[in-house]
């Protein structure tokens, strides 16, 4: 079985990476333009002879010779901090780069699975979210390129399957943390975390209130690779029900890192929604799956990966440089 992974030196990427090579696959293809991916995060697996890693920018092309079983679409920055800094290339990868990966799963008959976003839900009105919400998206406010760039994926993947009978996937993944998330990347958990361990204030947003729901990557991951395997086309929900305050995951990252750290209030981020929590009873019932990993339990991994790499924290804290990537990817 050969696999592409799009976007397979980012966070959530290149963990799915080493899951399909522990799955079974015996080529792992992983591309990755590295404007927020780094190959660090896939160091581990180049000594395994069916791994590649590939520098390209899915925008321009993505063509793959040989046979191609799988097509998994994770390209994309998917921090406000990131996809703020490009808006363009945001917009760009969740359609030019979705097209790409979705004409060559086409051509091979694979599989292809989108890693889609509860962004798509926007500031919902529905609490929690199921799949039938269709959201609560400001299409002009600064959000939107990453907002839309999903939607807009999720519209294209629909259109190739009733069109074209592609077997495609959508998943919409929740807040999800764990090792290899930068730690300035701008979301909660690793900000607070880095925070927590330098004795730096921890900043929560607003008031607090607004509500997130964390999943572990592991088991995030473990729900991607059931999309896969099944023949759904979606979306499907991945994310952990288990719903808490901004202010409340301030605190309990101070307790488990005994840091001594004051908790100070910032302004809201524009359009940052108010509660987010996903319905997985589509999930439960189409995949038997559902998280496993409590929150506190991945805190703690998470945490103590974080406290392994503090000597390197300044060096991964900005964004890498990316390739060069003018040109679409060939790979015999």
């Amino acid at each position: 079985m050969r696999a592409v992974v799009t976007g397979g030196a980012g966070f959530i990427g290149s963990h799915f990476c080493g899951r399909l090579l522990e799955a079974g696959y015996g080529d792992v293809v992983c591309v990755d333009n590295f404007v927020t991916g780094s190959p660090e995060n896939v160091a581990h697996l180049m000594r395994h002879e069916g791994f590649r890693l590939v520098g390209c920018d899915v925008t321009h092309g993505l063509e793959v010779e040989g046979p191609v079983d799988a097509v998994l679409h994770f390209a994309s920055p998917a921090s406000p901090v990131d996809y703020l800094r490009h808006p363009l290339a945001t917009l760009r990868v969740g359609a030019e780069g979705t097209r790409h990966a979705l004409e060559l799963a086409a051509a091979h008959g694979a599989r292809f699975v989108l890693a889609s976003t509860s962004e798509t839900y926007g500031d919902p009105q529905v609490h929690p979210q199921p799949e039938s919400y269709w959201g609560n998206v400001n299409p002009v406010g600064p959000r939107s390129c990453y907002d839309e760039a999903k939607r807009y994926a999720e519209a294209l993947t629909m259109a190739y399957r009733r069109s074209r009978g592609a077997d495609t996937g959508i998943v919409r993944i929740f807040n999800t943390f764990g090792p290899r998330m930068r730690p300035g990347d701008g979301r909660v958990v690793p900000t607070l975390i880095r925070q927590a361990l330098e004795g730096a204030p921890m900043t929560v947003t607003g008031d607090g209130s607004q509500t997130r729901s964390l999943c572990f990557v592991d088991d995030l991951v473990d729900g991607v690779l059931r999309m896969l395997s099944a023949s759904i086309g979606g979306p499907v929900n991945l994310g952990n029900p288990h719903e808490v305050t901004m202010l409340e995951l301030a605190h309990w990252i101070r307790r488990l890192t005994g840091s001594r750290s004051e908790i100070v209030m910032v302004p809201l981020p524009t359009d940052d929604p108010k509660r987010r929590r996903p319905d997985i009873s589509l999930a439960r019932r189409e995949l038997g799956w559902e998280p496993w990993t409590s929150v506190e339990d991945g805190l703690l991994r998470t945490i103590e990966w974080f406290a392994d790499r503090r000597e390197r924290v300044s060096s991964l804290t900005d964004v890498p440089a990316p390739a060069s990537h003018r040109s679409g990817l060939a790979v015999s």
